[in-house]
């Protein structure tokens, strides 16, 4: 269980920060970009819910804030050959498995695509395209520091799989696809003179 008595510690003001294992890094590490940048997706997502996106899609949505807080605690503890003194939250499998079914059940009635979607549409349906351009980002992130440290291969599975249910969640805001804006190639572009 979390208990936060005191919300500022001072411990950060030289531009450091404790991991969960209590190792010091500096706030610019790669990882603590990788989980920051989890908690400002899970940001986005509170912002995506308040803007009234279908019932349908709120609770999923709200599960999924509940995982970003662990694939962040994953984050926080780095890997270890060591025995930790207690067992680490890891993100699991059956966690991706939750959101490929959510990606089939929503998909299922979509109408198909033929062109690219732009971000727009419906108010749900932007900011669900904000909350997946973002996901996209953190993913990245979290690749960044996998290059350079072992991280739980299942947290980057993870965010590729919600960014692909983000994009499907929008569709589905669209009037299941029928709202879409769709990029048309070269509609702009002027003639060769």
């Amino acid at each position: 269980m979390v208990y936060l008595n005191r919300i500022y510690t001072k411990t950060g003001d030289a531009g450091e920060t404790a991991l969960g294992d209590g190792t010091r890094v500096m706030k610019t590490h790669p990882r603590i970009a990788a989980y920051g940048g989890v908690d400002e997706l899970n940001a986005v997502l509170g912002f995506v819910i308040v803007q009234g996106v279908p019932e349908a899609m709120s609770g999923l949505l709200t599960h999924i804030q509940n995982d970003l807080f662990d694939v962040g605690a994953d984050l926080c503890l780095p890997e270890s050959d060591a025995p930790p003194p207690y067992p680490p939250l890891r993100v699991t499998s059956s966690q991706v498995d939750q959101l490929e079914q959510w990606i089939d059940r929503f998909n299922e009635p979509l109408t198909p695509l033929h062109s690219f979607v732009l971000p727009g549409g419906s108010m749900a349906a932007a900011t669900l395209h904000i909350a997946r351009t973002v996901c996209r980002r953190v993913e990245i992130g979290v690749l960044e520091l996998a290059a350079t440290e072992p991280i739980n291969p299942q947290i980057a599975i993870y965010l590729n799989r919600l960014s692909d249910l983000l994009f499907v969640l929008s569709r589905a805001a669209n009037q299941n696809g029928a709202g879409d804006v769709l990029w048309i190639p070269g509609k702009h572009r002027q003639p060769p003179a």
